[in-house]
């Protein structure tokens, strides 16, 4: 009994440091050491849990269709979001490059994450607006000559998120991917409010690093870091207990 109890230590503590190791062994149980105890978090889902993710999985899989009426909808909803007072001259115009988008026809910008990346920004305009609008105007901080581009940048963190998070692996390998399976039991809108965490996350490394538009990928990937040891913190049971959720407003 004590040479179990052991064992499972063992995992327990590879697991709270990230450790894959445990994956693949057929458990659909890990224990791991959170708030001063053993937690019990399990790989066989509630119905709840796997709704939400195959809901989850199907948005990752959607392709941005420029020829679908919904997502010319939900891209004009983007501009009078960001500029309200502006009238959008058209789905392809000069005036997108204003919002960070590389050419005049932001369409050819989501191909790397699809339409869940504009579905984020969306998010982002609407639900946080006062800080969508912060980092849209990069109204912070000693900002560098190439600054990196808004928009692009937002479908670049929906792409690391998606791979941070791995939800379209068939078998779990990482226990930030298994922390954050929980947390759609407590928010359906999880994967979004990680999005804008990360977003804010991302222009505070960029600023504390002095960075340019090179260093883009660098800072993207400390960015992914900080999010991984945020999500594995004790007290973490929501997106909106992770620290840099108070960067938000």
């Amino acid at each position: 009994m004590l040479g179990q109890l052991a064992l499972w230590a063992k995992i327990a503590n590879e697991a709270s440091c990230g450790s894959p190791r445990w994956i693949g062994r057929g458990l659909s149980c890990v224990c791991i050491k959170r708030k001063g105890t053993y937690e019990r978090i399990c790989m066989n889902l509630t119905p709840v849990q796997e709704e939400r993710l195959q809901r989850l999985k199907h948005r990752m899989k959607v392709y941005f269709d420029p020829s679908r009426r919904d997502h010319q909808e939900a891209l004009k909803a983007l501009w009078h979001a960001t500029y309200p007072d502006q009238e959008l001259q058209g789905l392809i115009s000069e005036q997108w490059k204003d919002m960070g988008w590389q050419g005049r026809d932001p369409s050819t910008d989501f191909r790397g994450a699809g339409f869940i990346s504009l579905e984020n920004l969306l998010f982002f305009a609407k639900t946080f607006s006062a800080s969508f609008q912060r980092l849209l105007k990069k109204q912070c901080g000693n900002r560098a000559t190439w600054e990196y581009p808004f928009a692009v940048a937002g479908v670049n963190i929906t792409f690391m998120i998606m791979q941070m998070l791995d939800l379209q692996s068939t078998k779990p390998r990482t226990f930030v991917r298994a922390i954050f399976i929980q947390m759609l039991s407590e928010d359906e809108w999880a994967f979004d409010l990680l999005y804008c965490v990360a977003f804010v996350v991302m222009d505070k490394q960029w600023l504390d690093k002095n960075a340019s538009y090179m260093d883009f990928n660098e800072v993207l990937k400390s960015t992914r870091a900080q999010l991984e040891r945020e999500l594995m913190l004790d007290d973490v049971i929501r997106i909106e207990d992770m620290p840099s959720y108070s960067l938000l407003c």
